[in-house]
């Protein structure tokens, strides 16, 4: 069967989408299958939607993998997603790399695994030149944590309280650079913000499609912007309608 075509005006096509990956492990449940076979199969499902997402002329998009909570979870899984993290940035994203796919890396750096970390790393500094898409990996990311550490940067700066304004506390967050996403979606039917982007979040759409994140395909992502393209983004004015 044909892959569904994406037909909206491509001024309705957000220009930066954010994810939560939510639903692995309740995929992985169901199907009576262990919690680390849900996340394979999640990292699976993300090298297909980053096709979808440069296919459909998005140009950022920003993925949460692992958040500043997520420690507190079985030893035994923290490893396995370590080793699918290992295995992601030997593979997977060098693969996009390849086709043009840009990496960043948003969260804190203390407590990563140095292998890890070295690996990130050299993803973002050989896909620096790259612009087809710009990937944001959210990991050990928390958003109160990034916004602790943006006002740390900016009283260790020394300016004046009076001159801090919002362009000085974007610029300080660890997404400096990138502009804040149009559209959040996060799977599995849950509605939650999960520390996620909240100051970069304030005006954004969000979308929770009830599939989990394995699921959610080609054909969800374009209803996700079918979705999108109806809304009337307002800002906090009056409707442009």
């Amino acid at each position: 069967m044909a892959n569904k075509t994406l037909e909206i005006d491509p001024d309705r096509i957000p220009r930066h989408i954010a994810i939560i990956m939510d639903g692995n492990g309740r995929w992985a449940k169901k199907r009576g299958l262990p919690r680390l076979a849900g996340h394979r199969q999640g990292t699976e499902n993300l090298r297909r939607i980053i096709r979808a997402c440069a296919e459909f002329g998005i140009q950022y998009l920003t993925i949460f993998a692992f958040s500043t909570e997520n420690w507190g979870r079985p030893e035994e899984e923290l490893k396995g997603l370590n080793q699918i993290f290992h295995d992601a940035f030997t593979n997977e994203l060098g693969e996009m790399i390849q086709e043009g796919v840009r990496l960043l890396h948003i969260g804190q750096r203390e407590g990563m695994q140095p292998e890890l970390m070295e690996k990130i790393d050299r993803a973002v500094e050989m896909s620096k030149e790259n612009t087809r898409l710009i990937l944001s990996i959210a990991m050990n990311y928390g958003s109160r944590n990034e916004i602790m550490h943006a006002v740390r940067k900016i009283a260790a700066s020394g300016i004046a309280p009076e001159e801090i304004s919002e362009d000085t506390i974007g610029s300080a967050l660890f997404t400096a650079g990138t502009p804040d996403p149009d559209l959040v979606i996060r799977t599995s039917g849950e509605q939650r913000l999960s520390n996620f982007l909240l100051w970069q979040a304030a005006y954004s759409e969000w979308t929770f499609p009830e599939v989990y994140w394995p699921d959610y395909d080609r054909e969800e992502l374009i209803k996700s912007l079918e979705e999108y393209a109806k809304r009337d983004r307002r800002f906090g004015k009056l409707s442009s309608k």
